[in-house]
């Protein structure tokens, strides 16, 4: 991992590879370790893949006031850092949100998005008061219970069941980030904006890769926000819920791998 400091505080990330830059954004209760075998393909395809613990998770601090666009700006900072001007950027759940307040603020930075089991849509007062619950839950038991609880319902019922080791791996990896961190996450997704509008005007290509039996995200969420790009690329996977890259790995790296090459070569200046 390198590191840059950002208002004070330590953001890691990942750069390998040589070419056209790929940024990839872990979602909530995730860190970049989610992309390292996943990002295999875009490196062999002479891709610079660029992964990003964002503040508060993986081997970043937690940031002072954590936000969407504080997360936003410190994948900004880090880009500024390796002199990328402009990349394609996938962003699993979270990291969606964090990749629209960069199309949002910094338009000029993107040349595709990749909504990965994302959405632009602002929570709804339930999903507000069920992420509330959730920090005063924290607050009083821990994180680790929070997160036990958390990471089996993000796979569906098959995957859970044949693979509790890759389960395991997420509840325990999570365990490790700071409380403060996954708390400032669940505040930081209550408190975003709406970004519908900025998928209706944004310039560049936009993927969505949308699980079928994803329990996260409400089935009317994932299916609206596909028809707010000018251009766009659709995936709706069977049997696949909240975790395509792993549920789905080989399908999902070809889907990603794919827009990547798309946004390449049409490229919008």
């Amino acid at each position: 991992m390198k590191f840059i400091t950002y208002q004070n505080r330590k953001v890691a990330y990942r750069s390998e590879g040589k070419g056209e830059p790929v940024v990839l954004l872990h979602g909530f209760c995730e860190d970049s370790k989610l992309w390292l075998e996943f990002s295999e393909d875009l490196r062999e395809e002479h891709y610079r893949v660029i992964a990003i613990d964002l503040p508060g998770f993986g081997q970043s601090e937690v940031a002072s006031e954590p936000g969407i666009d504080y997360y936003a700006a410190a994948v900004i900072a880090v880009l500024d850092e390796l002199a990328v001007p402009k990349a394609t950027l996938i962003g699993h759940s979270m990291g969606g949100y964090v990749g629209l307040s960069i199309a949002a603020s910094q338009p000029h930075r993107l040349r595709g998005l990749g909504l990965f089991h994302s959405h632009p849509f602002a929570d709804s007062e339930e999903k507000k008061a069920a992420r509330a619950k959730s920090i005063d839950f924290i607050q009083r038991q821990g994180h680790f219970l929070y997160v036990k609880q958390l990471a089996p319902q993000l796979f569906g019922s098959r995957y859970t069941g044949s693979h509790p080791f890759q389960v395991d791996t997420v509840i325990h990896r999570a365990a490790r980030f700071p409380e403060a961190g996954i708390i400032g996450g669940l505040q930081a997704m209550i408190d975003r904006p709406d970004r519908s509008e900025v998928l209706r005007t944004i310039a560049c290509p936009v993927l969505f890769i949308i699980g079928k039996e994803d329990t996260t995200i409400p089935w009317d969420y994932s299916l609206a926000q596909t028809q707010l790009p000018a251009v766009s690329s659709i995936h709706i996977l069977e049997r696949v819920a909240h975790m395509g890259m792993y549920e789905a790995t080989r399908q999902t790296q070809l889907i990603v791998r794919q827009f990547v090459d798309f946004c390449l070569r049409h490229q919008v200046t």
